[in-house]
């Protein structure tokens, strides 16, 4: 396992969790993207020494793929034995006193969650034609879901929530949402970084937004602009650059609502103006190779 990121104010999270694997518990971690969740498990799965079994939700996950199978050229040859079995990642977290980390929990099947509630309440699981495999000591199961999404997602059954924990996760202040994106992106000016960070944070609180952009955006948004005015010549502060990296950084992150006529490269404009101020006159954009202006076809 590599180095992970660090965990930035996230303490109380980190011993939530820490106290629930430790009192034998499984976990759901509740709460937007970009708020950290699979950071916060990444450090904590280094620091106990603990494998970490990657496993993505979507409705392509069947129990199959989820525990394992017989490898079917194998039992031609050698019949239904243990060592032709092909373990999936629930059968690798459980054998190897591993935290299995489930994400999208709510874009899961119910027919696969459903081979978890054995597992979760015993610890076990009765695989066909293999047996009974136990859970070695330090298993466990973290699931993460974004409860605020509504498309292609389902609603987690009671039985699910009767066996886990929840911790939620809401996006962090300001102060630690400029800390993450010193970490991980070049600053050329703390102020612009701070005023980066708010125009991020306000797209979740715009009237026409139902999604605003999680803390990666900023990290985009800083990079681009970076890379854009090297491109440009022009300083990494130039106005129009931070307007164009916000539009590529940002229009594909938030959706206006469908009350709203205007479009996404609209609002981003707005609040762009309204965090950085009006474009200086002497300010002016480099020239263009040709194509239309964003958010036009």
């Amino acid at each position: 396992m590599g180095t992970p990121a660090p965990v930035v104010d996230r303490r109380r999270e980190t011993e939530l969790l820490e106290a629930a694997l430790r009192a034998g518990a499984h976990v759901v971690l509740e709460g937007p993207p970009g708020t950290g969740k699979s950071t916060l498990l990444r450090a904590l799965a280094s620091r106990r020494d603990s494998a970490l079994v990657l496993v993505e939700g979507n409705a392509e996950l069947t129990p199959a793929r989820l525990v394992g199978h017989f490898d079917p050229a194998l039992v031609l040859d050698r019949g239904y034995r243990p060592d032709v079995f092909v373990d999936g990642p629930l059968l690798d977290a459980m054998r190897g006193a591993g935290l299995l980390y489930l994400e999208e929990l709510n874009r899961v099947p119910e027919e696969t969650l459903n081979v978890l509630l054995t597992v979760m309440s015993e610890r076990e699981i009765a695989v066909p034609r293999l047996g009974t495999v136990r859970a070695e000591p330090g298993f466990g199961i973290v699931a993460a879901m974004n409860p605020y999404d509504a498309v292609g997602t389902a609603r987690v059954s009671s039985a699910v929530y009767d066996r886990t924990c929840r911790i939620v996760m809401g996006y962090q202040s300001a102060e630690s949402e400029q800390a993450i994106l010193t970490q991980q992106a070049p600053i050329d000016s703390p102020e612009w970084a701070a005023k980066a960070v708010a125009l991020v944070r306000a797209t979740r609180e715009h009237p026409e937004l139902r999604v605003g952009s999680s803390v990666r955006g900023t990290i985009d948004l800083a990079g681009l602009t970076h890379e854009l005015a090297l491109v440009r010549g022009v300083p990494p502060t130039h106005w129009r650059t931070g307007l164009d990296a916000a539009f590529v950084a940002l229009s594909g992150r938030v959706k206006v609502d469908e009350s709203s006529s205007r479009t996404a490269e609209e609002v981003v404009e707005e609040l762009y103006v309204a965090t950085f101020g009006a474009e200086p006159s002497s300010d002016e954009a480099p020239p263009s190779e040709g194509g239309d202006p964003p958010g036009e076809a």
